[in-house]
C-alpha cells in the first residue's frame, strides 16, 4: 500500500530527480510487496495423541496447500535445531524429527514465524511434550 501510494503521489516527475527517486521508491515497495504476498507460506502443525499422529500442512499462495501425515512410529529421534547466528542476535529454532526412512523432517520450521520459535526454552518445552507423547 505504501508502495502504491507513493507512486501516485510522485507520478508528475517532469525532470524533477526527487519526484523521480519518489516514484522509482514507491514502485520497488509494490514490487517487494506483491512477491511477498504470492511467496508467502504458512505451516499448520497438529499433534494428534489419540490417533497418534503429526499432521502438517504447508499452504502457499502459488501452489496450494501440501498435507504430510507422520505416524509417531515412524519418528526415531526430536532434537532442537537452530537457524541464525549468535553474533547477529537473530536465531530461531525448530523441532528436527529423525525418522526411520533415515530422513530429517522440520516441525516449526523456519521462515514461518511461529510464536515462540526464538526462544530455545520455549522450544525445547515443545521438544519434551512431543516426546512425552511419542513414548506414551
Amino acid at each position: 500500500m505504501v508502495g502504491l501510494v507513493l507512486m501516485v503521489g510522485f507520478r508528475h516527475y517532469h525532470g524533477d530527480t526527487n519526484m523521480l527517486a519518489g516514484f522509482l521508491l514507491g514502485v520497488l515497495l509494490l514490487v517487494i510487496g506483491a512477491a511477498g504476498l504470492l511467496v508467502g507460506e504458512t505451516q499448520t502443525v497438529v499433534v494428534d495423541p489419540v490417533l497418534r499422529r503429526i499432521v502438517v500442512e504447508d499452504k502457499t499462495v502459488m501452489s496450494g496447500a501440501k498435507r504430510r501425515e507422520i505416524g509417531f512410529g515412524e519418528v526415531t529421534g526430536i532434537s532442537v535445531g537452530r537457524l541464525g547466528k549468535k553474533s547477529n542476535f537473530v536465531q530461531t529454532y525448530y523441532l528436527a524429527l529423525k525418522l526411520t526412512n533415515g530422513q530429517e523432517y522440520s516441525l516449526f520450521a523456519p521462515g514461518r514465524f511461529f510464536p515462540g520459535a526464538s526462544s530455545r526454552t520455549t522450544v525445547e518445552g515443545w521438544r519434551q511434550r512431543l516426546q512425552g507423547y511419542l513414548s506414551a
